[in-house]
């Protein structure tokens, strides 16, 4: 029986500059921008751990853990 990845995003405040391409990408719509203009996994039962936010953040401060 294959495994299903069940990984989230963990998103490292203190590097995320808040450009927002995470939130662009992410096809579920679970991360969201805050009111402080840093990436937050808002909606975690959304996200599919499909890594496209990990792979397309400019600053890595985003890793499926």
């Amino acid at each position: 029986m294959a495994e299903t990845n069940t990984k989230k995003p963990v998103i490292n405040i203190a590097w995320c500059k808040g450009c927002g391409i995470c939130v662009a990408f992410c096809p579920t719509q679970a991360l969201l921008m805050t009111a402080a203009e840093k990436a937050s996994l808002t909606y975690p039962e959304k996200c599919t751990s499909c890594g496209i936010c990990e792979l397309r953040c400019p600053d890595l401060a985003i890793e499926l853990e």
